[in-house]
C-alpha cells in the first residue's frame, strides 16, 4: 500500500488492485467507498477503465479500420448484465510499479504491452503512467498513454470514482452536474442519437436513480453536496464526457471522467482521439474534499 498524507487529507493507493486509490480521508471523514468486505472483482475506490471505459456493443469492436473480435476464453473479460463486454481489463491489474515517490505524490507505470493476453484483447502496444499528488485536500489524478504501437492507438478510456459523504444519508445529497448535454441511452445503455438539456441547478437524490452520460462540459466543478459536506471533481479538458453514476438504495455517488462515448469504438459518429505512434497523451482530473462540521 502507498500513502500520501499531508495535515488536511490522507489518501490510499493499492498498486497491487488496478493502483486504485481506495481511501480518501479529509476532516477525520472517508469520502471514498468501498464495500466491507472489499474484494475483487467488485468495483470500488477509483478503478482506472482501460482500455476501454463501459460498454462494448457486441463482441468486437473497430480501430483504424480493422475489426478486431474479443476473445472471452482468456477469462479476462468482464460482461454487465446484456452480456456486453464492460470496464476493459485494467480495473484489477497487478503489473503496476512504482517509479517515483515523495511526500506528496507517487508516479506508478504499467507496461500493457508485456502481458500476451491483454495485447489478445487489445493488440496496441502501450505504457500507462499514473500519478497521484495530493494539495492540501485536493487529490490530482493524472494518466499518460505511451503509444509505443506502430498504428495510432484509440483512446477510449475513462475512470470509475465511487464517492461518499458522512453526516448525513443519500436523500440529503444533491449533485452538480456541469455539463449542457445529456446523451440519450438505449435500453442496453449504448448512446443514442438523442440528445437532450440539462437543467439549471443542482439535482435531488432523494427518490431517483442516475445511470447518466454528460457532453458538452462547462469545465466547471462536478458536486455532492450534503448536509455538511462536499466533495468536488474537475475534469482537464481531454476528458469531454461525464457519467453519472447514482443508483438506488446504495449511499455512493460516481463521477466518472471519459476521454470519449461509450462504444465509441463502434460508432463512427463519436468524437474518439487517438495517439500518435511515438506520442504521449496526458490528463488529469481533480478531486477536492470539504469536511465540514
Amino acid at each position: 500500500m502507498i500513502r500520501l498524507e499531508n495535515s488536511s487529507c490522507a489518501v490510499s493507493i493499492d498498486p497491487e488492485t488496478g493502483n486504485n486509490a481506495f481511501s480518501m480521508i479529509a476532516g477525520g471523514h472517508e469520502f471514498i467507498w468501498i464495500p466491507k468486505p472489499w474484494k475483487p472483482p467488485a468495483l470500488a475506490g477509483i478503478p482506472l477503465l482501460a482500455p476501454w471505459a463501459n460498454r462494448i456493443e457486441g463482441d468486437s469492436y473497430s480501430a483504424n479500420g480493422s475489426r478486431y473480435v474479443l476473445n472471452p476464453a482468456l477469462g479476462n473479460l468482464r460482461f454487465d448484465a446484456n452480456h456486453l463486454p464492460i470496464h476493459g481489463l485494467l480495473a484489477f491489474a497487478s503489473g503496476w510499479r512504482t517509479l517515483r515517490q515523495d511526500a506528496a505524490s507517487v508516479t506508478s507505470r504499467l507496461d500493457f504491452w508485456k502481458f500476451p493476453k491483454w495485447m489478445a484483447q487489445f493488440p496496441f502496444a502501450h505504457s500507462i503512467e499514473m500519478t497521484h499528488r495530493l494539495q492540501g485536500a485536493t487529490l490530482e489524478i493524472e494518466t499518460a498513454i505511451e503509444n509505443l504501437s506502430a498504428e495510432p492507438i484509440p483512446l477510449c478510456i475513462g475512470y470509475h470514482p465511487y464517492f461518499q459523504l458522512a453526516g448525513s444519508g443519500r436523500d440529503e445529497w444533491t449533485v452538480s452536474i456541469a455539463a449542457r448535454q445529456q446523451v440519450g441511452l438505449s435500453e442496453k445503455l449504448i448512446p443514442t442519437k438523442e440528445r437532450a438539456p440539462v437543467a439549471a441547478g443542482p439535482v435531488k437524490l432523494a427518490g431517483i436513480a442516475l445511470d447518466a452520460v454528460f457532453t458538452q462540459l462547462t469545465g466547471e466543478e462536478f458536486a455532492i453536496k450534503g448536509k455538511n459536506q462536499e466533495l468536488r471533481v474537475k475534469f482537464g479538458p481531454k476528458f469531454p464526457v461525464a457519467i453519472v453514476y447514482a443508483p438506488a438504495g446504495q449511499s455512493f455517488v460516481c463521477i466518472e471522467p471519459m476521454t470519449a462515448l461509450t462504444n465509441a469504438f463502434n460508432d463512427p459518429s463519436a468524437e474518439l482521439p487517438h495517439v500518435a505512434p511515438g506520442e504521449t497523451w496526458r490528463e488529469s482530473f481533480w478531486i477536492g474534499a470539504t469536511a465540514g462540521v
